[in-house]
């Protein structure tokens, strides 16, 4: 069982979620037009730095516990939050996103004083499309999923939400191939570059 990896994704920018992350709010918040064309303008230089890559791979649950599911290869994710949200599914779907190093490099430059403004939109903009990606790739499985008759759920699972402890990213980093896409894993189960995800919603 291998995952499907996807390189050089092309998304449209959620503006939207880049302002709101930005602290705008839709018909509440003004922007003046010189502060909207310094925000476009960071956006669209954030856009050259970031190269989106993703994985996902679909497997068979084949046990569930209370506290615990079991993979058909074998895998253990303890969670009994995660359990629960998969009682009713058959089957996982693991996925994970990333933006690249060279976007992180450039907020950490920024951020240092260079111009710490950019450094925030960098961020916004980095967080904002890693989210998206993880939305594409779902929306890749779920037209496949589509014509089985099957469906996935509205929600999702981190690493590091609730009981789904930080550690089973060196699960999801190893089964997902995540060193493939030059994402590296911490000794304290951080995944590197910093906006990279990963992500289990079940198959229904």
């Amino acid at each position: 069982m291998k995952p499907i990896v996807f390189k050089n994704i092309n998304i449209s920018v959620p503006y939207k979620g880049i302002y709101r992350r930005l602290g705008y709010r839709e018909n509440i918040t003004s922007v003046s037009l010189k502060q909207k064309k310094e925000i476009e303008e960071y956006i669209v230089e954030a856009l050259s730095y970031i190269s989106l890559k993703g994985a996902g791979m679909r497997l068979a649950i084949s046990g569930k516990y209370t506290d615990k599911i079991v993979l058909e290869n074998g895998t253990v994710f303890k969670s009994s939050g995660l359990a629960k949200m998969l009682q009713s599914s058959s089957g996982v779907l693991l996925i994970a996103a990333t933006c690249g190093n060279k976007i992180m490099s450039s907020i950490k430059k920024n951020s240092l004083g260079k111009n710490v403004t950019k450094a925030v939109v960098f961020d916004a903009v980095a967080s904002e499309m890693t989210d998206a990606v993880l939305d594409w790739i779902i929306g890749y499985f779920r037209n496949q999923l589509r014509r089985e008759g099957k469906s996935i759920t509205s929600r999702r699972f981190s690493c590091g939400y609730g009981d789904f402890v930080l550690q089973n990213q060196k699960l999801m980093h190893k089964i997902l191939k995540l060193k493939s896409l030059g994402v590296k894993l911490s000794k304290t189960f951080i995944l590197i570059p910093e906006k990279s995800v990963t992500a289990v919603a079940g198959i229904i």
